[in-house]
């Protein structure tokens, strides 16, 4: 009987011991567990989530465009002077070919009249070597000089022919430099720019230094407009297609207009297509540099979603809308942008009715992180 007594006491020691232990053991498991879960929730990056503004297919597609002169040309000088007299100021309206101003250089004239005097010294020098050689020649016949002075003259004759060659040659360059001391217009259009005066030094256009716009002449009877279209809309944008111009103003008055040519390339850096529209600017109620808005005909059968641009975040897989799945869970969604209206920007594929967009995602969000979503405040209410 003493035997077995001594098993059971140490047996129930055990479990006594056991018992101490697994009590004072659970609590810091539960304990830790707690503090490992409220850890977590409070590493979570808090954001708020909002549902994408659905938006009908689009028929019209605004977007901006810069007006700009048909033709246009920066008008420099090409001979050193000085600004003797101009004819045409900003805002008129000139004719190809019409004087726009003249400068007086007089150097380059006083080398001009040296240049002609040159060759006229050229011109006489060779007809005296030509005489020369002649007589040598004829003299040779009758044996009354030798080959070798023949052949002297004829050379100095035919060097002198060189001499004066040259010498014509430069004179119909300072002919040129005379001709550039005046200034005609290039084509029809308006004097848009004058930057000089009577009595300002001019420099030429081709000295090697700074060089200075006397005027800037712009044909603005008909203009370009161009438009950088996004990818999205790009097949929808042909030319011959018929775009109507609006400005701020003039509201209400649309200005037609035509695409005529596209890049057939995408920007690399904002995945859009540059077109031109040329419209005619009949009464001159557009000028060159405006800003204006065009509108594209196009049409785009799927609906649309507006989300704020806040929600897009930048990867190195491309363009990326952070939303939230399962509640709590972070999703980096590829998205397809159109339209950007400022506040908003259009999503054309990538989101759903159904979507969860973060409005504020953070910078360090991954695909797939825990999320804490809270609802929006009542100013950001206001604002969607």
């Amino acid at each position: 009987m003493k035997r077995l007594r001594t098993p059971l006491l140490l047996l129930a020691v055990l479990i006594i011991a056991a018992l101490v232990i697994v009590a004072g053991i659970l609590p810091r498991l539960h304990q830790r567990e707690a503090l490992r879960r409220e850890t977590d929730y409070i590493a979570a990056p808090t954001v708020t989530a909002v549902r994408p503004a659905r938006q009908a297919p689009a028929e019209e597609v605004v977007l901006p465009g810069n007006i700009q002169a048909f033709t246009d040309a920066a008008i420099y000088a090409r001979t050193n002077g000085y600004l003797r007299k101009w004819y045409f100021d900003i805002g008129a309206h000139v004719k190809k070919g019409q004087l726009l101003a003249e400068i007086e250089s007089p150097e380059v004239d006083q080398q001009l009249q040296q240049a002609r005097e040159d060759r006229q010294t050229a011109e006489a020098n060779l007809k005296l070597a030509q005489l020369t050689a002649a007589r040598y020649t004829d003299l040779f016949k009758t044996d009354s000089v030798a080959k070798q002075e023949v052949d002297n003259a004829v050379q100095d004759a035919a060097a002198k022919a060189s001499l004066l060659k040259s010498a014509q040659a430069n004179v119909g360059r300072l002919e040129k430099m005379v001709s550039f001391e005046k200034l005609y217009v290039p084509f029809d259009g308006l004097v848009t720019a004058r930057n000089t005066d009577m009595g300002q030094l001019i420099e030429s256009g081709s000295a090697g230094g700074p060089t200075r716009e006397l005027f800037h002449v712009a044909s603005i009877d008909k203009l370009r407009v161009f438009v950088n279209v996004p990818q999205a809309y790009s097949h929808e944008t042909k030319p011959g297609m018929k775009v109507d111009l609006t400005l701020p103003e003039m509201p209400g008055k649309r200005i037609p207009g035509t695409l005529t040519r596209t890049a057939n390339s995408f920007d690399p850096a904002t995945r859009t297509l540059l077109v031109e529209v040329d419209v005619v600017n009949t009464g001159g109620l557009l000028f060159p540099g405006a800003y204006t808005e065009t509108h594209f005909k196009v049409n785009f059968r799927s609906a649309t979603f507006l989300v704020p641009p806040t929600a897009l975040v930048f990867r190195s897989e491309g363009l990326r809308a952070a939303t939230v799945v399962n509640g709590n869970r972070a999703a980096l969604v590829p998205v397809t942008l159109g339209r950007d209206f400022g506040t908003q920007v259009e999503v054309i594929s990538g989101l759903s009715e159904n979507s969860m967009v973060i409005e504020n995602p953070p910078d360090s969000l991954v695909d797939g992180e825990s999320v804490r979503v809270v609802p929006p405040t009542r100013s950001q209410k206001s604002q969607d």
